[in-house]
């Protein structure tokens, strides 16, 4: 994991059909393009978990469906609370197959149709599985199998959040990925006493205001025209030391730009 901070080398977002698609072969064709260009590239797959609550087909399978490898240093799998506990099982024990062995654990959103998985299903206590619990059981069933990592939401009042992350790290948590951010904001700095490798999401769509929406966040005027290249060198800028997670990049047109604006700081720098 530790290349994952090296010059040039990125976290690339890699979404898997919704299960209710239309076209599940364009879908598919999708997610192979976009994961080909991230292998060739040498970067960081980060394979997405029923994001917003759409039921979304799994990491595995998605592999398998378009006869893809698993680079174990180059794949990241995000896996959220919202499953069964024999598909959350399966997914573990399909992943250590295939050598997959870097999870992002989420809380996650569900929808009425997904299951959340209990406590008693992963024999601890309280009330409700969070990604603390959902760690604590990977390790405890699979130990030195899996490295695992943790969101952090800046947007949340701190002293709330700073905790929860406490509890992650307490519960084995092996590097930290943030909401995206703009530019640069306090409560990402504050992460430089972590302790463990530091993550920032670039969101790479302009639609900045869905995201604002998603996290209860009030955009100011002057991030309203939001340019997501822009924003990308300005993250590069602002965190020289943290890693770099592309949401949403697109693999046509935009990354021809994404790779202009990535040369010319390179060489200003």
């Amino acid at each position: 994991m530790k290349d994952w901070f090296e010059p040039g080398r990125f976290l690339n977002e890699v979404l898997t059909p919704k299960q209710a698609s239309e076209n599940i072969e364009g879908d598919l064709e999708k997610f192979a393009e976009k994961y080909a260009i991230t292998m060739d590239r040498d970067w960081v797959a980060c394979i997405t978990d029923n994001p917003l609550g759409m039921l979304s087909f799994e990491a595995m399978e998605t592999l398998d469906a378009v006869e893809a490898d698993v680079k174990p240093e180059r794949v990241l799998v995000h896996l959220n609370t919202f499953h069964i506990k024999a598909d959350l099982d399966r997914i573990l024990a399909e992943m250590k197959e295939k050598g997959a062995r870097y999870i992002l654990a989420v809380s996650g959103d569900g929808s009425e149709r997904m299951h959340r998985l209990e406590p008693g299903e992963l024999g601890t206590g309280g009330t409700t599985v969070t990604s603390v619990e959902l760690m604590e059981y990977i390790h405890r069933e699979h130990p030195g199998d899996f490295v695992c990592g943790v969101a952090f939401n800046h947007y949340e009042p701190q002293d709330a959040e700073r905790d929860k992350l406490r509890r992650k790290l307490e519960a084995g948590a092996q590097f930290i990925v943030t909401q995206p951010v703009i530019r640069r904001h306090e409560n990402v700095d504050w992460l430089r006493n972590a302790g463990v490798p530091v993550i920032v999401e670039s969101f790479m769509s302009k639609r900045i205001d869905l995201v604002a929406e998603c996290v209860g966040y009030d955009l100011p005027p002057e991030d309203r025209n939001y340019d997501p290249i822009a924003n990308f060198v300005a993250l590069r800028e602002n965190y020289p030391d943290f890693g770099v997670y592309l949401a949403l990049l697109g693999m046509k047109k935009q990354i021809v730009r994404f790779d202009e604006a990535l040369s010319t700081q390179r060489t200003v720098a």
